[in-house]
């Protein structure tokens, strides 16, 4: 049913109940897990150049490191990954992946607390609406 899933990473320890997730569905079964972590370049489309040169390269590194932690977890249990970096709005990325990569399933976490009081801020709750595919949303809120 599931061959290919979608974890969107922002490389917080919370990551690591989704994954737990991510493992109980994927485990025994042919998938490839795609880790995607996503650079929001709105927050710094106002600075000079030198800087936004400076900040993506640091939210780039940041993007490496939150989705070598997926793919290292993932592969001590023997699951097939793919990393990928993007640039642009979240949810809008997600979803435009979820195409592009033929995915069957995503798995990402919401703090929904954060969710109840800000339900048009919310990038799960975006994808949750825009998505073609099932999305398991994974209550992080208590870990961070």
């Amino acid at each position: 049913m599931y061959s290919d899933i979608l974890v969107p990473t922002d490389g917080s320890a919370s990551m690591e109940q989704v994954l737990e997730h991510t493992i109980d569905i994927a485990d025994g079964r042919d998938v490839t897990v795609h880790a995607l972590y996503v650079v929001d370049d709105r927050a710094f489309l106002s600075m000079d150049d030198e800087m936004q040169d400076e900040v993506l390269e640091n939210l780039r590194t940041e993007g490496e490191e939150a989705t070598s932690v997926v793919r290292d977890t993932l592969e001590q249990e023997g699951i097939e990954v793919s990393t990928a970096i993007q640039r642009g709005k979240p949810a809008d990325r997600i979803v435009s992946y979820v195409a592009d990569a033929d995915i069957d399933l995503i798995t990402m976490g919401t703090q929904a607390d954060k969710y109840e009081k800000n339900m048009l801020g919310s990038t799960a709750q975006k994808v949750v609406t825009k998505s073609s595919v099932p999305v398991l949303t994974v209550d992080i809120s208590e870990s961070d």
